[in-house]
């Protein structure tokens, strides 16, 4: 029988960094191995598990990432571009497993995730939570066989005041579903903005529509809209503890994969779907 799986936290003192916390406390099969804030956080040397609300419990937050890599066996990241392609370089190094939740990658962002993947087992994905991955297969399925020539798509999300990617990776992941269930590339056929006298709607486009308010975890819709009816195909989270336990359970699921680059459709087995 295989060890705890020894995991690192990065990003350890924000919403979804203490929520991390608290999954891996009360999972079994997983051990919080250390916790990492930026350097300057006002949360370094602070105990990880007081920081989470679940009492002490020994593993003070650093801000030396590649220190806490190397005797980990895996490393969880809902952080920003910039610092999920320098974790992802760093976990290479270390051999070990890299779950990516973070949003708003660039292409020169994930090209460099993926250069990683050739020593690291990456997994990566606009959203953790096993309900939105159903989604994107439901939606990819929806698309072909609803032709473009008589169904219009949209997508349409809405997330708290704080979040600052627009449109949401879960948005853009679903987006992305419904181009391969229609064959097309999403960058070329995507319409984000619309404003003022745009005209009419160019057919076979996916259009995004981002809302923006309150504490919304995530609400998502993708609409099909056909000549005298809707196809609404939905998810909304109302925890966001759901992605917690899916980055988790992605960890534990790519611990004795090769190095690689996967996607939590593969985690879930839902790849042979798409």
């Amino acid at each position: 029988m295989q060890d705890a799986m020894k995991l690192v936290v990065v990003g350890a003192g924000g919403r979804m960094g203490q929520t991390l916390i608290r999954i891996i406390d009360a999972t079994d099969g997983a051990t919080l191995h250390a916790a990492v804030e930026r350097p300057g956080s006002p949360l370094i040397g602070r105990d990880a598990g007081e920081v989470a609300g679940l009492g002490q419990n020994g593993i003070l937050i650093g801000d030396d990432p590649l220190s806490a890599f190397l005797h980990a066996d895996g490393v969880i990241d809902f952080t920003s571009p910039q610092a999920s392609t320098d974790y992802a370089g760093l976990a290479a190094q270390a051999r070990i497993v890299h779950v990516i939740g973070t949003t708003g990658c660039l292409p020169e962002h994930d090209a460099a995730i993926e250069a990683a993947a050739r020593h690291a087992r990456i997994v990566k994905s606009g959203n953790m939570s096993l309900g939105v991955n159903l989604l994107s297969v439901l939606v990819q399925q929806a698309a072909r066989a609803l032709d473009a020539a008589g169904w219009d798509i949209e997508v349409l999300e809405m997330h708290h005041k704080h979040k600052v990617d627009a449109p949401s990776g879960t948005a853009l992941l679903l987006g992305e579903a419904a181009a391969r269930g229609r064959g097309i590339d999403l960058a070329e056929n995507s319409v984000r903005v619309r404003d003022g006298h745009t005209g009419a709607r160019e057919a076979g486009s996916i259009g995004f529509a981002t809302l923006r308010g309150g504490s919304v975890i995530g609400e998502h819709s993708v609409i099909l809209a056909g000549e005298g009816e809707l196809v609404t195909l939905s998810h909304s989270a109302g925890d966001r503890s759901i992605f917690a336990r899916g980055a988790v359970k992605a960890a534990l699921w790519a611990r004795d994969k090769k190095p690689g680059f996967y996607s939590m459709l593969d985690v879930l087995g839902l790849s042979s779907s798409i």
